[in-house]
C-alpha cells in the first residue's frame, strides 16, 4: 500500500466564489499559513530539533500551543494510549534478612501507585536460592542481595508487569542466581529485561510497546558502549510502536542528586555518561528514558519532545538501603503516551522511605519540590516542570508535541 492520501474526484467545473476570491482574503490565508510555519520552525530550534522537523506530524494537536496533557484527544487516540509507570530499585530483602509474609506488605503504601499498562521496577537482587554470593566470606564492605524465588509473585502481586536486570546487584549470586531469577520471573508471568541483546515485548491493545535495559557491567545490556545502544534501540523501534529505555547510570550517594556532562563513576567504577546515552537512545528512537543507580532523585529532562527522567532513587529496600536524608525521598513517574510517542500526561508521585524500607506517600511532596529543583538548576529551559498540587509533569509552552523521528547518528 502506497503512502499516496487519495484524493478527491477532480470536477472539471468550480463554484464560481472559489474560482474569483477577493485578492485580500487570499493574501489573508498566506499570511496566517506563513506565521504557522514560522511558529514551528521557531519551537523546533528552540527544542533541539532540526528546522521544521515539528512539521512532520501530522493532525490538530501538530499545532497545539498549550500541554497536551489538556487536550482532548480523537477517539482514535484515546484507543490507542499506553501508560507506563516506573519505579526505582527494587529490593525485597537480603543479606540473611528477609521481610515477613514474602514482603507482600511492602507494597501496603503504594499499590494503588502501580496501576498502569506497563508497571517497570528495576530488580536489584537476585531472586535465587543457589549460587555463590559475589562476597565470599569476611567482607564488610560487600552487599550481595537475594529472596527465594518465589517472592516474583510478591513482585507481580504488587502489580509490576516487567523487571530491569541490567544493574550491579542481578548479578549478586553469579550465572546461576541469575538464570533462576529469570526463571522465577517467567514462572509468575513477569517480562524481563537488561541482558545483552535483550528485549521485553508488551502489546497493549494494539499498541506494541518494546522495554530496553541498560547498565554498565558484562553481565547486562553495556550502558557504556552507546553505538551498540543506539543500534538496539533503532531495532526495537522498527519493531515497536513505542520504546522504553531504563538505565542504571550514574555515580551513587546522597551528594549525587545532580547530572553533569560527562562519564560519571564510583569507587573506581565506570557508572557511565548518563546525559550523553540517554540523549542518544532518543535519537535512536526511544520514546521514554527512565534512570536508577545514583539512590537518589534526579532531574527530569526534555530531550526532542522526550522526557528523560535520570533517577528515581530507592523504591523498595528492605534492610538494605540506606534510608537517611535524600535516601530516603523517592518517587514513582506515570506517563501516558499516544501510540506515535507523542505526549498527552505525566505525574510524579513523591514516596518515602519508613520502617525496614517500604514506601509509603509523602504528604510533604519532598520528592516534587527536589525534582522541580534539580531539573531547573541542570537542565534550564530544557528541565521538566513539576506542578506543586498534585505533581503533574509539565513541558515548557514552546515545545510543540512532534512524533517519533528517529535521528540519524
Amino acid at each position: 500500500m502506497s503512502g499516496t492520501v487519495p484524493r478527491a474526484p477532480h470536477h472539471a467545473s468550480h463554484d464560481l466564489a472559489d474560482a474569483v476570491r477577493p485578492s485580500a482574503l487570499r493574501s489573508r490565508v498566506i499570511c496566517v499559513a506563513a506565521l504557522l510555519a514560522a511558529y514551528a520552525a521557531i519551537g523546533a530550534i528552540v527544542a533541539g530539533l532540526p528546522p521544521f522537523a515539528a512539521a512532520r506530524a501530522e493532525g490538530p494537536e501538530a499545532r497545539a500551543e498549550v500541554d497536551p496533557a489538556h487536550a482532548a484527544p480523537s477517539s482514535v487516540q484515546a484507543a490507542r494510549r499506553v501508560t507506563i509507570v516506573a519505579t526505582g530499585d527494587v529490593a525485597l530483602g537480603g543479606m540473611g534478612s528477609l521481610p515477613p509474609e514474602d514482603g507482600t506488605d511492602l507494597f501496603a503504601g503504594v499499590r494503588r501507585h502501580l496501576t498502569g499498562d506497563i508497571v517497570l521496577g528495576n530488580l536489584e537482587q537476585a531472586l535465587t536460592a543457589r549460587g555463590a554470593s559475589k562476597c565470599g566470606s569476611g567482607s564488610d564492605n560487600c552487599f550481595a542481595f537475594r529472596t527465594p524465588p518465589s517472592y516474583a509473585r510478591t513482585l507481580e502481586r504488587a502489580g509490576f508487569t516487567v523487571m530491569n536486570l541490567a544493574n550491579n546487584h542481578s548479578y549478586d549470586f553469579g550465572e546461576q542466581g541469575l538464570a533462576e531469577t529469570v526463571a522465577a520471573l517467567d514462572r509468575y508471568g513477569l517480562a524481563h529485561t537488561g541482558r545483552p541483546g535483550e528485549v521485553a515485548f508488551q502489546r497493549v491493545g494494539r499498541t506494541r510497546v518494546a522495554v530496553l535495559g541498560f547498565a554498565p557491567y558484562p553481565w547486562a545490556q553495556s550502558l557504556t558502549d552507546v553505538d551498540a545502544a543506539r543500534v538496539l534501540v533503532r531495532r526495537a523501534a522498527r519493531q515497536s510502536e513505542l520504546v522504553v529505555v531504563t538505565m542504571h547510570a550514574g555515580a551513587e550517594g546522597a551528594s549525587m542528586t545532580h547530572v553533569r556532562p560527562g562519564p560519571e563513576t564510583y569507587l573506581g567504577e565506570a557508572r557511565g555518561d548518563p546525559m550523553r546515552f540517554a540523549r542518544a537512545v532518543v535519537d535512536a528512537g526511544a520514546d521514554l528514558v527512565v534512570g536508577h543507580g545514583p539512590h537518589v532523585l534526579r532531574g527530569m529532562e526534555w530531550y526532542r519532545g522526550r522526557l528523560i527522567v535520570y533517577s528515581l532513587g530507592n523504591f523498595v529496600g528492605y534492610g538494605t538501603f540506606s534510608r537517611s536524608g535524600v535516601l530516603g525521598i523517592s518517587a514513582t513517574v506515570a506517563v501516558t503516551l499516544r501510540s506515535d510517542g507523542s505526549w498527552l500526561r505525566g505525574r510524579l508521585v513523591p514516596l518515602r522511605s519508613v520502617g525496614q524500607g517500604s514506601p509509603v506517600g509523602d504528604r510533604g511532596r519532598e520528592a516534587q519540590a527536589l525534582v522541580g529543583s534539580l531539573s531547573r538548576e541542570d537542565f534550564g529551559a530544557r528541565g521538566a516542570m513539576v506542578r506543586p498540587r498534585d505533581g503533574a509533569i509539565l513541558r515548557p509552552r514552546r515545545y510543540l508535541p512532534i512524533r517519533r523521528t528517529i535521528f540519524p547518528s
